[in-house]
């Protein structure tokens, strides 16, 4: 699939206020500073399309960006910020959760994961919430250029191995880097083939 326009639509922290279209939205979510507004200016190709900020948690918005005039990249509130207040961190919930259960046009929701990381409480109950309620979404790991070949492999199946222990099968996984490209091309060609289909 080739991005050959990506422009910002409207922010807002209502899902019903969300585009009045039946155009299909891939949200992308993530614990902050996941890595989560490089990737997406990775895959448009446009370094200054998603803000990226140095204060983590900073976001409480529903960014929509759309793509090709053909579909959306949705750029959810990043989850799991320590220093918010229980009001701020209850918002957020409202937020997130409207969106994912409420928006019938979200077609995909890509959970980011740091691939640094032993896998993550906050992470894990998250994409168990995302199993119970039937939510369609695969996972992305994150910052692979940070780590060796071999090293991002086996953190990267260290973690399947963990998933395993709860679910019969895994969603779909990509490994991505938002320094040298990696994943672009996988990750396109996943939405492109879920567009074809629709």
């Amino acid at each position: 699939m080739k991005i050959k326009s990506a422009k910002f639509e409207i922010s807002n922290s209502d899902y019903r206020k969300c585009p009045d279209t039946n155009i299909p939205e891939y949200a992308f979510i993530g614990r902050s500073n996941v890595g989560k507004s490089s990737l997406i200016n990775m895959l448009t190709n446009n370094k200054s399309l998603a803000k990226t900020s140095q204060t983590p948690g900073k976001t409480l918005l529903i960014n929509h960006f759309k793509i090709n005039d053909e579909w959306f990249i949705v750029d959810l509130p990043g989850y799991g910020y320590a220093k918010r207040g229980k009001d701020s961190r209850e918002q957020l919930q409202r937020i997130i959760q409207g969106y994912i259960l409420g928006r019938e046009q979200m077609t995909c929701l890509f959970v980011l994961v740091d691939s640094r990381h032993e896998p993550q409480k906050i992470d894990l109950e998250f994409i168990e919430w995302l199993g119970e309620n039937g939510v369609p979404f695969a996972i992305v790991f994150t910052k692979l250029d940070k780590l060796g070949k071999v090293a991002g492999v086996e953190k990267v199946a260290a973690y399947k191995r963990h998933l395993l222990k709860t679910w019969e099968e895994l969603p779909p996984v990509f490994m991505t880097s938002s320094e040298d490209g990696r994943g672009r091309d996988e990750l396109l060609a996943y939405i492109d083939e879920i567009n074809s289909g629709l």
